[in-house]
């Protein structure tokens, strides 16, 4: 062998490709002590609450960056601290998938497919509308995590049930919460 056999190149390979080595919508075999069945349907579900989760994410971010009015600051910084969390759930929700064998749905016009939360105007609200708006999408996914949850708890796929209970539903029952608020008409005081 020459010595210029022996030195290691630093030049990454480009261009890559290759194949899928798993499809979306399949789960593969973990020693998790759960049925096919429940993994698959576990998959299915948390993959809906998962895209209708990062389309929530995306619309607290637009909210955040175009919030106008008296209340600007205060909710400027309550819809980017909501995101934030909106966001950690994403990734929760990806990792629960992940560790069933399933695919999460990640690229955004995969979530575009799958998400029933409409899509909102590309211009910009009025406030209580866009407030209206992130009430709405919670609202789905509430739903949807709550019937799901139900699901997989008669399949026994606690760490679902507990992820979509603990996490999800509390997590947007408390957001909701607090954009509702913000929707209440106060009366002036008269002195």
């Amino acid at each position: 062998m020459t010595i210029e056999a022996q030195h290691v190149s630093s030049q990454p390979r480009l261009h890559q490709t290759g194949s899928v080595i798993q499809e979306f919508g399949t789960v593969k075999q973990l020693p998790l002590g759960l049925s096919y069945e429940a993994r698959m349907y576990s998959c299915q579900r948390l993959n809906k609450v998962l895209a209708d989760t990062q389309i929530l994410y995306g619309l607290y971010k637009k909210h955040h960056w175009l919030m106008r009015g008296a209340t600007f600051h205060q909710l400027h910084l309550l819809l980017d601290k909501q995101a934030g969390e909106q966001l950690d759930l994403v990734d929760t929700l990806a990792e629960r998938v992940q560790t069933l064998g399933g695919v999460a749905v990640a690229d955004p016009r995969h979530v575009a497919e799958i998400t029933s939360i409409p899509r909102p105007p590309d211009g910009v609200e009025e406030v209580p509308v866009m407030l209206s708006r992130l009430l709405k999408a919670h609202e789905t996914i509430l739903v949807d995590a709550r019937e799901a949850a139900a699901r997989v708890a008669e399949l026994g796929d606690d760490g679902t049930n507990d992820l979509l209970v603990s996490q999800v539903v509390r997590t947007g029952e408390q957001q909701a919460w607090f954009l509702a608020e913000h929707l209440v008409d106060t009366p002036l005081v008269r002195a």
